[in-house]
Order: C-alpha cells, then structure tokens, then sequence
C-alpha cells in the first residue's frame, strides 16, 4: 500500500483510486463466490491476495512522466503508447520484487503481476499490451478492469469530472461482452447498492480535498 501511495501520489486526480477499486474487487470476487462460478479458483484465501494486491495495479505508472500522467487534454498517440507501457513496467516491477523474495509461489505477487500486466486487456481481445481475449485474461484482471474503469468514470481527472453513477453504470452494461467480461459484470450490478455507497463516499471525499 505504501508502495501503491507513492505512485498516486503524483498523479494530482486519481484520489483514493488503489483504496477505491480495491473495494470493488472485493465485492466482485465475493459475489462471484456466492454464486458458485469458479469454485476451484474462488477460494478465500484467492480473494484475499487479489484484494491485497489490487492496489499495485498501477504500480507500472511510476515510470511514466509527470507531464503525462496530469495532462489535461488528450492524449497524442505517441503519449498513449507510452502510457499503455504502464502495464510491461509494471510486471517487470512485480517480477523484481519474486525474485527478492524467498516464496517464489507467493500467491500474492502472483496475482499482482497478473493485475499490473493485464487489467487493460478487453474480453473480445481489443486490449493491451497483449491483445488476449477472454478467459485468456487472468480472472483477477478481468475483474480489476471492471473495477479500474468504473472508479474512473465516477472519479474526478485532470481532463473530466466525474460521471453520475448511474451514467458509469449503463457504460460498464453497453461495454459487457466487449470490453468486459459478462460474468464478472453481472457480479458487479448485483452489488450496484453496495458499489454506489463506496462511490458516494468517495466523491464526498474528494469534494471536501479540492
């Protein structure tokens, strides 16, 4: 977490964005379990080291220049094709850190190396850096993507305001089986009440820091 603070903290509009997503990962992979998909992967020992790790999702964006991450405008092509090297940094970090460490199974670097280089691969395999396409995808990714652009949509950014959740909502439904994964989705509306009350608590949040 400490690790996960630093890289926001130069990002002057992402807020709470590593807290914020990893709650929605949470109730993601805890719906999902109670629905029965994946039972010999949604263990809650699994849960815990997607949830722990969720918040190094971006940890990749260290290497990205200042200038970059508080554009206010567009990105140029040159610039989003040097943003998207966020997610090859970002494993090449987490693969520094297994190699440092006795545990070389630790499930918990695992799924982080899985969320930095993934989160932004698409269900229908329009994504990056990878271009792979459903359940291709690593299940912790697929569900980080969900989380990752939903707290997005909603969140203040140095080139928008934050989208009404119900506007972020239908998004998330227009873009499922495209750029996500309709089971994971699915999970996440049947959670909406509980989603909508981290939002609202962010938003009030960030409101009272600007």
């Amino acid at each position: 977490m400490v690790l996960a603070d630093m890289v926001e903290s130069r990002d002057k509009c992402t807020g709470n964005h590593v807290r914020n997503t990893a709650s929605y990962v949470r109730l993601i992979l805890k719906r999902m379990q109670e629905k029965g998909l994946y039972p010999d992967i949604l263990t809650d020992a699994y849960i815990e080291d997607v949830v722990s790790s969720a918040p190094l999702h971006d940890v990749g964006k260290i290497q990205v220049p200042d200038a970059l991450l508080n554009k206010p405008g567009k990105l140029t092509d040159e610039e989003f094709a040097l943003m998207k090297r966020h997610t090859i940094a970002g494993g090449e970090i987490i693969d520094s850190a297994i190699d440092q460490v006795a545990d070389t199974s630790s499930g918990y670097l695992n799924e982080a190396r899985k969320l930095t280089v993934y989160h932004h691969e698409r269900w229908d395999g329009k994504g990056y850096p990878c271009g792979i396409k459903g359940e291709e995808i690593p299940l912790s990714a697929r569900v980080m993507a969900v989380a990752d652009v939903f707290d997005a949509l909603v969140s203040r950014r140095s080139y928008k305001e934050g989208f009404p959740v119900e506007k972020a909502l239908s998004i998330i439904r227009e873009e499922t089986g495209t750029h996500f994964d309709p089971e994971v989705v699915e999970a996440f509306l049947e959670c909406e009440s509980e989603a909508r009350a981290i939002a609202e608590a962010a938003s009030i949040k960030s409101a009272k820091e600007y």
